[in-house]
């Protein structure tokens, strides 16, 4: 089976990539993205916003009974 390789700015804190619309993120929107080890999503969500000289706000949370990570962009 192929595999796209991963960009720079895809998520897959679990193992399981998770494409993100970055370009379609404006100043104070947010996605939520469902998984287990939400402390590697929040890390990989500031790396991203680092690249993008943006600044977002993290936080775990269970939204529809998930449980994963709200990311907000700030600035």
């Amino acid at each position: 089976m192929y595999q796209k390789p991963q960009k720079h700015d895809d998520f897959n804190p679990d193992g399981v990539k998770v494409v993100v619309a970055w370009e379609r993120m404006v100043v104070g929107a947010s996605v939520f993205i469902p998984c287990v080890n939400t402390l590697r999503a929040g890390d990989q969500a500031r790396k991203i916003a680092k690249l993008k000289s943006w600044q977002v706000t993290t936080r775990a949370r269970i939204e529809n009974k998930m449980f994963g990570v709200r990311i907000w962009r700030t600035v």
